[in-house]
C-alpha cells in the first residue's frame, strides 16, 4: 500500500475511532433495564477504548502528518455515513443497534488487523510499532472482546434487539467496505 493510501486510511480510522465512545454513550444512555447487561458492558467497553483515537493519532505522526491536518481533515462520505447511521442507530432505531457495529469493528480488527499490520511495516519499511500500533494492538486485543461481546449478545432474548444488532451489523460492514474501497 502507498504511503499516501495508508495515511487516507489512518486520517478515515480516526474519525470512525474518535466517535466509538460517543455512540456507545448514545447507545448505553437509552438501554432500558431490561437490557442492562448491554449497558454494563458498554460502560466497561468504552472504558477499554478511551483515547485510542490518540493512538490513531500517533501513528498518524509516524508517517507524516501532523496533528494540525488530522484536526483539520474532513472524513469521506462513507466515514460520515457510517459514524451518522451509527448515532441514528442508537438514537431512532434500537440502542442495541451499537452490538452491529462493536461485531463489525472487532472482527475486521482481529481477523485483518494483524496481517494488514503486517503487510503495511513491511511495504513502508517501518520500525517496531511506529505507525500501526492501533491496528496491530487491536488485532490481538479484539480477538478477546469478541468473547466477551458473544457473551453479553447471548443476553439478548428478544427478538427487535437482536434484530437491530443483525442490521446493524450489516450496514456497518457496508459502509467500512466502501471506507476501503474509496482509499
Amino acid at each position: 500500500m502507498p504511503l499516501q493510501r495508508y495515511r487516507t486510511l489512518l486520517l478515515e480510522l480516526y474519525h470512525v475511532v474518535w466517535h466509538f465512545n460517543p455512540v456507545c454513550a448514545a447507545a448505553a444512555s437509552r438501554i432500558s433495564d431490561g437490557h442492562k447487561p448491554v449497558r454494563y458492558f458498554l460502560y466497561e467497553h468504552m472504558h477499554e477504548e478511551s483515547g485510542h483515537e490518540e493512538w490513531v493519532r500517533n501513528d498518524l505522526e509516524a508517517v507524516g502528518v501532523p496533528a494540525s491536518d488530522t484536526d483539520g481533515h474532513t472524513p469521506s462520505a462513507f466515514t460520515q455515513a457510517l459514524v451518522g447511521y451509527n448515532y441514528w442507530a442508537a438514537d431512532r432505531a434500537h440502542p442495541c443497534s451499537v452490538l452491529g457495529m462493536l461485531y463489525t469493528l472487532e472482527v475486521i480488527a482481529s481477523v485483518y488487523g494483524g496481517p494488514f499490520a503486517s503487510a503495511i511495516k513491511e511495504s513502508l519499511l517501518l520500525e517496531g510499532e511506529r505507525g500501526v500500533s492501533f491496528i496491530n494492538s487491536h488485532a490481538t486485543m479484539d480477538a478477546e472482546h469478541m468473547a466477551e461481546l458473544r457473551q453479553v449478545l447471548n443476553t439478548l432474548e428478544d427478538a427487535q434487539a437482536r434484530e437491530a444488532v443483525i442490521d446493524a451489523a450489516l450496514v456497518n460492514f457496508h459502509h467500512f467496505t466502501r471506507i476501503i474501497e474509496q482509499v
